[in-house]
This record gives structure tokens, sequence and C-alpha cells, in this order.
């Protein structure tokens, strides 16, 4: 019996990155997993391996700046397995600019992306999470909590979504369910992509990292998300987790 044995769980942005390795670490603790991403030939393709652990698992190709039809996806995974446990809002995306320089355009395209979809998804989602007594995770970045230079549009959504999952915590807590973030540094895709674009950059980068390596998407963050998940962390809720190798101490 895993950790997560026949819960049910939603992950935007699941086809890649920290959304698929905590996908995959999911579906090792047995829980039945829905992925939920934009990019439908990624998503049946990471879907298929999911189905190897748990064969429920299942994909939900999704626009999430179509806020009006959030609410349907919950409520499509909800219908089909008759519960939901745990939801995830991992998916975000912005373009760097600096503050001086950044755009409207830009703004609501990072909040779009990333607030809005948390804020709705929890929404629509916390009828069946007090049914479950379930949790949610929601994503930080060092982007906001550091200020990192050009990533204004980013950051501010970033610290919205902290923001508003302290509220959540504090108002679904007398329900059972706990909300907590988690503020990563892994070696997506993306990040790879990055470093050979910019190495010398992130040797630097990962010089102000103690531990000297960027998360595994799975091995790392993954196991995280699997704890914030599962029973054992029932009695937390509320906090910023900083799965970062020790780059940022919060204190």
């Amino acid at each position: 019996m895993g950790k997560l044995q026949d819960k049910v769980a939603i992950i935007t942005g699941g086809a890649g990155g920290i959304g698929k390795g905590m996908a995959t670490a999911f579906v090792k603790e047995g829980a039945k997993v829905v992925i939920v991403d934009l990019n439908e030939e990624t998503g049946n393709e990471v879907v298929k391996g999911l189905q190897e652990f748990v064969p429920e698992s299942t994909f939900i190709q999704a626009d999430l700046t179509k806020h009006e039809a959030l609410g349907d996806i919950v409520k499509q995974v909800a219908d089909k397995y008759g519960q939901l446990d745990i939801l995830v809002n991992n998916a975000h995306a912005s373009k760097m600019a600096s503050i001086e320089e950044t755009t409207q355009k830009e703004l609501d395209f990072s909040f779009n992306t990333g607030f809005y979809p948390t804020f709705y998804l929890m929404q629509a989602a916390l009828p069946y999470l007090k049914e479950s007594k379930g949790s949610i995770i929601n994503f930080a970045s060092g982007a906001g909590i550091n200020g990192h230079a050009n990533q204004g549009s980013y950051a501010a959504a970033k610290e919205a979504i902290r923001g508003i999952s302290r509220v959540a915590a504090n108002e679904f807590g007398p329900y059972g369910i706990n909300v907590n973030i988690i503020s990563p540094i892994a070696k997506s895709e993306g990040m790879i992509q990055w470093a050979e674009a910019n190495p010398e950059y992130y040797e630097r980068m990962l010089s102000g990292i103690p531990m000297r390596r960027p998360g595994e998407p799975e091995e790392d963050i993954g196991r995280v998300a699997v704890f914030l998940a599962s029973e054992d962390s029932n009695y937390i809720t509320g906090q910023t987790i900083m799965v970062d190798g020790g780059s940022i101490q919060l204190r």
C-alpha cells in the first residue's frame, strides 16, 4: 500500500518538468492521477507511462486561461472517480522583462496562466475536498521571494499565489483540508535548455545552492509533494516549503 493509495489527484502542467515528476511520484504511491496540460501529444505520451503503475490515470487537454471551463475540469474528474483528494496547481507561464518594460499584456499572461487557474481550481475543488479532507499544493518561486530582476510579472503572480494559499489555509483548515506551497529549483526540460544556452550563468546559480545541484523533478520535488499530499502532513498547512537545495533559507 502506497502513501497515496486510491487517492485521486489533479496535477496541472503535468505533461513535463516538475509536473511530470510529481505525477510519476504520485502513481508510484498508488494515486490515480489526472494530468491537465495544454500539450495534447506530450500529455498522452506521459499518461501512458503513468498507467503502467496505475491504469486509471488519465489526461485532460485544457487551456487553463479559459477560466470559465476550470470548474468543468474538476467536476469531470470528481464524476469519473467519485472523489477528489488532491489538487496540485503547478502550471504557470510568463515572459521575462524589467518592470520598466513590462506591459499589461505580460502581466495578464502571467496571472491568467498562474494565479487565476490556481484560484478558480481551488474554488471549484473545495466542495469535493471537504468530503475527502484533502490537500492542495500550490507553487511559489524564488523569483518572488527574493525579487529576481526581470521577473516582475512572474514574481507578482507567484507571490499572489502564496498570499491566497495562506488565506485558503485559514479558511479551509476547519474542514480538514491542508494548503501548502512548494518553492522549487528543479532540473526541468526548460532549465536544461537554459543551462546549455547560458553555461556561465548556470554555474553561478549552482554556486548559490548549498547542495550544488538542481533538484530532480521526481525524486526531490515529487517526494516532497507526496509528503504534503499524504496523511503524514495532516497537521501542516499554510507553509512555504523551500525545495531548492538551501538556496533560500526563510526565517
